[in-house]
């Protein structure tokens, strides 16, 4: 009941409904109403969903699908992409505190303000499947979390022109492992440094992003897959403890997804 509340993005409430509506659900549950089972009320799912908060167990779920997935072969180490996108809080004061969640913060992006959290993750730059996920404040800046979403045994890690210039930060270039990465990250826009003079170069310069573009784009998927297709746009709970709880079932999820989508999951698993 706790997966299909993620799947399409249900209230307790509203998942309670649709098992009693949805031949699928019902059949998904295992629920059989000609015995004397029931569906769990909503009450009962708050409860369950507090108990996978407290005890961490969406993060153990995480690792075990990101486990299977190394188990299988599917991840292919050495390469990581990072990237994150901004997931929108309601900004309204109209509740019983007056007040907005204090752990959102608002941000300016392009020409556009945006108030809520940062989901940051970190996918394999061979698969796409995502294995680091951090939560953070929509202001908090985007490499700072870079460090936890690369892998001990990464060499190489790509990322968008947001990323420019971190391998000069401090604990960067103090790291004995991250000093000795190789930092593919798109450079601005040549109208906005105008780095790229006019000529036969400018060619290769182009090329040359073209590439690290294509092995960057895959981490986009997963956004996809969460904000479109789970419909994840906005979050459900205050305070980012909830919902970096909810985060690690999702990107678990959409792991689960893009494995049965690209086919290669198997009968016997």
């Amino acid at each position: 009941m706790y997966l299909l509340q993620n799947w399409f993005n249900l209230s307790d409430e509203g998942v309670e409904d649709a098992v009693y509506d949805s031949y699928a659900f019902r059949k998904f549950m295992r629920v059989d109403f000609t015995g004397n089972e029931q569906v769990p009320d909503a009450t009962t799912l708050c409860k369950f969903r507090k108990q996978l908060d407290d005890n961490g167990i969406t993060r153990l779920f995480f690792d075990l699908m990101k486990e299977f997935l190394d188990k299988h072969g599917k991840l292919m180490h050495g390469g990581t992409i990072v990237d994150a996108t901004i997931i929108e809080a309601p900004s309204s004061t109209k509740n019983a505190e007056g007040k907005r969640d204090p752990e959102m913060h608002q941000v300016k992006k392009g020409n556009e303000w945006h108030f809520g959290e940062r989901m940051h993750i970190g996918a394999d730059a061979g698969t796409g499947y995502i294995h680091s996920v951090e939560v953070a404040s929509a202001n908090v800046n985007e490499r700072d979390f870079v460090p936890n979403l690369v892998r001990e045994d990464d060499y190489v890690v790509y990322g968008d022109a947001g990323h420019c210039g971190i391998e000069k930060r401090e604990e960067i270039k103090t790291d004995r492992h991250l000093s000795q990465i190789d930092w593919r990250i798109n450079s601005q826009k040549p109208y906005r440094k105008n780095k790229w003079e006019p000529g036969p170069g400018i060619y290769w310069h182009r090329y040359f992003e073209y590439r690290k573009s294509r092995i960057r784009s895959k981490v986009e998927y997963p956004f996809f897959v969460i904000k479109c297709i789970f419909g994840y746009r906005k979050v459900r709970y205050r305070g980012l403890k909830k919902n970096r709880t909810q985060a690690y079932t999702l990107c678990a999820l959409a792991n689960l997804y893009m494995l049965v989508r690209s086919g290669r999951l198997g009968v016997g698993c």
